[in-house]
């Protein structure tokens, strides 16, 4: 890996520090050649510390370590994204970041979804009368409680089943997406989200 310590008069390059798993970011640092050497050796993520001025281990201290996994050099040579599983929280405030964020996985446009189903659900345990949204699909599934949501998912399952042994990708994909939007309703219906079958995956995958 050809990295340029040289680029500044200090000798250090940042060092961006991700969750393998998440993909959070959870702490910037910055590594001279010496830390970048000792963190490949001993698989525990090292910096070099401008206010100490000397080699810092994370966690050498707090038990708090990162332990690498993979290591990348950007295009221009001069910053390193580290990737690593934490080893408890990362910022010495006791935060997961260091920017006072959870550690959680994200998925995204589906996570934005998780967070408007949950709305709905919220919306229909007020008052029919009380209620903003009086026409909301996903509020009169709720209504209708777990034996109606469970029943679409099947209805879903089949259509989707069914479109997938024809040629017609557009249709697959409409009903593959209409599988998923209803199993996130289910999911929220039961008291769970995405990230509860993201946990089960990783396990069963170790």
């Amino acid at each position: 890996m050809n990295i340029d310590f040289d680029k500044n008069n200090d000798g250090l390059v940042p060092a961006i520090i991700q969750d393998v798993n998440t993909k959070n970011v959870l702490m910037l640092g910055y590594m001279n050649e010496e830390a970048f050497l000792k963190t490949n050796e001993t698989k525990k993520v090292t910096f070099f510390s401008r206010t100490k001025n000397r080699l810092w281990t994370k966690g050498e201290e707090s038990g708090n370590f990162l332990n690498l996994v993979d290591i990348k050099n950007d295009c221009d040579n001069d910053t390193l994204l580290v990737s690593v599983i934490p080893q408890g929280p990362t910022c010495h405030k006791g935060t997961d970041t260091c920017w006072a964020e959870k550690n959680e996985p994200n998925f995204g446009f589906l996570s934005n979804l998780e967070g408007v189903i949950e709305k709905r659900k919220r919306m229909s345990e007020v008052k029919p009368e009380l209620r903003t949204d009086k026409k909301s699909y996903v509020v009169s599934l709720f209504d209708e409680g777990i034996n109606k949501i469970a029943q679409k998912v099947g209805e879903e399952a089949v259509e989707t089943v069914i479109e997938a042994k024809d040629d017609n990708e557009e249709l697959f994909l409409n009903e593959s997406a209409d599988l998923l939007f209803h199993y996130l309703i289910l999911l929220q219906a039961k008291g769970f989200t995405l990230k509860d079958i993201s946990k089960v995956l990783e396990e069963r995958h170790r």
